[in-house]
């Protein structure tokens, strides 16, 4: 950028003030080039950290859906036929007893959408499963789950333990 200079005019003897303020047409290019070039590189970085972190919720809310359903177990001898509905209050027994303060639900939806829960013939099974958005997931195992299909092909199953 240019600071004040003086510059002739005419007749010869006489100079004037001219301030050149501002960035020429090449230096606002080279500017935009570079932003450019770093969103390119930083934004998939920056998806990929949103979507291991919404991974690590899902997983979380998992074990606090198992250890309730232990608690229940342990109440009731056996585990619910259904979850109650996520997004809702607290999950609590007839006798008062608080198995979770809060459903969990999936951190990617806006509306409440439920995890998968499976009871199986013998009372005493269960399968929980949600889909992981990271595809190279360690913990994932390939498939789907039973109530819905993952697009990434990777889900998260957690069995009675």
């Amino acid at each position: 950028m240019k600071k004040k200079f003086l510059k002739k005019t005419y007749p010869p003897n006489t100079y004037r003030i001219t301030l050149n303020i501002g960035f020429t047409l090449i230096e606002l290019l080279v500017v935009i080039a570079i932003i450019g070039i770093l969103s390119a590189v930083l934004l998939p970085n920056y998806v990929a950290v949103r979507e291991r972190a919404r991974d690590g919720q899902r997983k979380s809310d998992l074990k606090k859906l198992q250890q309730a359903l232990e608690l229940y177990r342990q109440d009731n001898k056996d585990f619910p036929a259904a979850l109650p509905t996520p997004g809702g209050g607290a999950w609590t027994s007839e006798s008062g007893l608080t198995y979770l303060n809060k459903i969990p639900f999936d951190p990617s939806n806006l509306t409440p959408t439920p995890y998968s829960y499976e009871r199986g013939v013998d009372t005493l099974i269960y399968t929980l499963c949600t889909c992981l958005e990271n595809s190279a997931d360690a913990d994932g195992q390939s498939g789907n789950c039973t109530a819905y299909n993952c697009g990434t092909g990777k889900k998260y199953e957690l069995n009675q333990p």
